[in-house]
């Protein structure tokens, strides 16, 4: 019989052996927010979750269930090879630890896998991670990188943390490089994600004697950073990188590469097009709709991105 454990529990497990947790919600939940370091093995498909779904609204409890019982059934051999092939101790959770990581628990059980399931799934980690939130601090000394765009901040970053140093990547956690295009080529994080993994990594760093973080406002693309840390940023040590504007330049073109989703930069171009000086911003939409992204990506730096980040710095 398969075992429930707390989250506590399981916090500890991880800590102290090799623990695959598991996630059997559908993909599409799974990506929005899980808890960090699962994998993913769905009971149901997103659509096959949105047809259960319907019958428990529109039908019945007992529709639904036999419904979900006919999907199941027929993935069973799949489902439990997935979890064969996992060979260290194993916790399983859903929303709320509820039916399906029940369902899952309960078939893996009986085929002589062992496995146990997250109380109160899901749920109960996001109650911990809001706690957490609510009464963290970054002990650390915070030392910040500054630079304007295109002055390799997050690759100096990347390259400090590979080399030992302890460093928060904010934008690799919102899944955004924190400019208008810095949703382009990657999949944004919602704000569950993101305060999820921001807590594993403050509590990773908590007796550090320092950590380095990217210069960030406090929204990067669609998540929001906690008041405390942006307020600790701000009033942390700020290193400042200047680079010639010619690399910075082919800095932007090595990150973004445009030429493989030029109507994306055009798109989003328009939100930001009316802040230009006219003249200057026609000529700009009119490199990149010819795809003359070395002049654009300058004349964006120089009338556009460069005024700004002196605007913000002065305040």
């Amino acid at each position: 019989m398969f075992q429930d454990i707390t989250l506590q529990a399981l916090m500890e497990k991880q800590h102290n052996e090799n623990h695959t947790v598991i996630d059997v919600r559908s993909p599409q939940e799974f990506n929005e927010a899980t808890i960090p370091g699962s994998i993913n093995i769905p009971v149901f498909t997103d659509e096959e979750r949105a047809e259960v779904g319907t019958l428990y609204k529109q039908v019945s409890r007992e529709a639904a269930k036999q419904r979900g019982l006919e999907i199941m059934s027929a993935k069973l051999p799949n489902f439990i090879g997935e979890f064969r092939q996992i060979d260290t101790p194993k916790t399983v959770f859903c929303w709320r630890g509820g039916m399906r990581s029940k369902t899952a628990a309960t078939v893996v059980d009986l085929m002589g896998i062992e496995v146990n399931r997250l109380q109160g799934g899901i749920r109960s980690y996001r109650q911990w991670v809001i706690g957490e939130l609510e009464k963290a601090e970054c002990s650390p000394d915070i030392i910040v990188l500054n630079g304007n765009t295109g002055t390799g901040k997050t690759k100096l970053l990347h390259q400090l943390s590979d080399k030992g140093y302890p460093a928060i990547d904010l934008e690799g956690m919102a899944g955004h490089r924190g400019s208008i295009f810095g949703h382009i080529g990657l999949e944004p994080n919602k704000q569950k994600k993101f305060e999820s993994q921001l807590v594993q990594a403050i509590q990773k760093y908590n007796d550090a004697p320092f950590v380095l973080m990217e210069g960030e406002s406090r929204r990067i693309g669609n998540v929001t950073m906690p008041v405390f840390l942006h307020t600790k940023k701000e009033q942390s040590t700020q290193l400042f990188i200047d680079l010639p504007m010619e690399q910075r330049v082919r800095n932007i073109m090595d990150d973004y590469q445009p030429w493989n989703q030029p109507e994306k930069f055009i798109e989003a171009y328009q939100y930001i097009k009316k802040r230009i000086h006219t003249p200057i911003a026609k000529q700009i939409d009119a490199d990149l709709k010819e795809e003359n992204y070395q002049q654009a990506v300058q004349m964006l730096l120089e009338f556009y991105y460069d005024p700004r980040y002196e605007h913000m710095a002065e305040k």
